[in-house]
């Protein structure tokens, strides 16, 4: 079987890219206080036990988004049925642009993406906290 790509990665990325919101760092980091705001981490478990996250963020590995965020899923997750403006995040920030594509395709309400993810929340000394099971 032969794979033909039609599409790169920063192909999907680039288009995502154009059809999201973002929030700058400066700007979540304002937020981030906030009983309004809902981050969301999209790292691997490994990732969040390396670098730690943010403060009261949610983890939601990206490969489960879309099952943690039906409502109707039986793997639905009560955050994202929140009123809440919802911040999604991952290292870098494609993952997360991806995901926020996804999640507002899929009828999440006030989504932003952390625009270059959480490498420049710690850039911006953000506080971040262990991560624990």
């Amino acid at each position: 079987m032969t794979f033909i790509s039609t599409k790169s990665y920063q192909d999907l990325v680039a288009e995502a890219e154009a059809d999201i919101s973002f929030v700058s760092v400066e700007d979540a980091l304002a937020m981030h206080d906030s009983k309004n705001a809902e981050f969301i981490d999209l790292r691997v478990f490994r990732e969040l036990e390396k670098t730690g996250v943010i403060p009261g963020a949610h983890s939601c590995p990206r490969g489960l988004l879309e099952f943690w965020l039906d409502q109707d899923s039986p793997f639905a997750r009560d955050v994202f049925s929140r009123e809440a403006v919802f911040i999604f995040y991952c290292d870098n920030g494609w993952r997360s642009a991806l995901s926020t594509r996804i999640a507002a395709d899929m009828g999440l309400q006030n989504v932003l993406c952390l625009r270059l993810g959480l490498d420049a929340w710690m850039d911006a000394q953000g506080p971040m906290t262990p991560y624990h099971w």
